[in-house]
């Protein structure tokens, strides 16, 4: 894989994957170990700019994060799996890059002023500064692709910004890493109105039983002129449709955007279709994933072991990098 071009992507230990993670990106990381060299990490550091995750949990919520990963294809013998914490370099390269990252860029970012909306009672530097730690995390592996959604291509271009900005002062050392833009769009959550999220509790999680993912989908919102089953709808339009479209066939796609638009077919009836299409895709990464939770060892032996390949590669960025700044000979 020497050869391969470098893809780095990371997610947030939030414990058990939902169906919006799978279809926004995983399912797209799953594909990509085939065409890149490929670093997949656990950003535990970004998750602590929040507190959303209480110290004690964490370790649980990063172990079901990685089972949810491996359960949906994530391969150890293609792809470099580890936890960011396990590899300090991450960190070392974030503050070297803070040197010259440019503080009116991070006051423009757009995440940033949304989450400060959320949390006001805990707006704290790491929040302001994690689009460093961001570019730190691609950067150390040299990374030449991001896979990314439109929403994170702002922080994208102030990895580039600092990229140009280090290599002017200190020499040429790092390439501007470039997008691979998600072709799915954005998963809204079964409220209809928000991305799917776990702290708004519109998900459908990976590892949901038939049962929970019904009583889910049965209450999901849906076209609000079809306040009666006679009403005609419009799939442009409910969420249940744009989540058939990412999760079920040609056939049912056609269907429901024929029969919704004359009432042939209820709303009921319409998430049943969706219940089928989302079972197949979730069923097999439910059982991959209770098979995994039962062998912890076998989990915490892949972490540890894309660590030590991860930190060979950081080890070797931060020796160039440190010779650049100076630091050490």
């Amino acid at each position: 894989m020497a050869h391969m071009e470098t893809v780095f992507s990371g997610i947030q230990p939030t414990g058990t994957l939902h169906i919006g993670n799978y279809l926004g990106a995983i399912r797209n990381w799953v594909a990509l170990q085939d065409q890149y060299r490929c670093f997949y990490s656990i950003v535990d550091y970004h998750s602590l700019t929040v507190d959303a995750v209480e110290p004690a949990e964490l370790p649980n919520k990063i172990f079901d994060a990685a089972v949810d990963l491996l359960a949906c294809g994530i391969d150890p013998n293609k792809a470099v799996l580890f936890v960011q914490s396990h590899v300090p370099e991450h960190t070392e390269l974030c503050w070297i890059f803070n040197t010259v990252a440019p503080k009116g860029e991070l006051e423009r970012m757009t995440q940033y002023k949304d989450k400060a909306q959320r949390h006001e009672d805990n707006i704290n530097v790491g929040l302001f500064d994690y689009p460093v730690l961001q570019a730190a995390d691609i950067l150390l592996y040299k990374a030449t692709h991001v896979p990314v959604g439109q929403d994170q291509l702002q922080h994208l271009e102030l990895a580039r910004e600092i990229v140009r900005k280090f290599n002017l002062k200190f020499g040429e050392t790092f390439s501007e890493p470039q997008a691979i833009l998600s072709q799915t769009p954005k998963i809204l959550g079964l409220d209809g109105s928000a991305k799917m999220s776990k702290s708004l509790g519109n998900t459908v999680n990976l590892r949901d039983t038939p049962e929970e993912v019904w009583s889910k989908l049965r209450v999901a919102v849906t076209d609000p002129a079809r306040v009666r089953r006679t009403d005609p709808g419009n799939p442009d339009i409910c969420n249940i449709f744009s989540l058939e479209k990412v999760l079920c066939g040609q056939e049912v796609i056609d269907r429901v955007n024929r029969e919704c638009r004359t009432a042939e077919i209820g709303c009921i009836d319409c998430k049943k279709l969706l219940l089928a299409g989302m079972l197949e895709a979730l069923t097999p990464i439910r059982e991959r994933a209770l098979a995994l939770a039962a062998r912890p060892d076998e989990v915490h032996d892949i972490l540890r072991e894309g660590a030590r390949r991860a930190r060979a590669v950081a080890e070797h960025t931060m020796e160039e990098v440190r010779r650049r700044v100076g630091v050490r000979a």
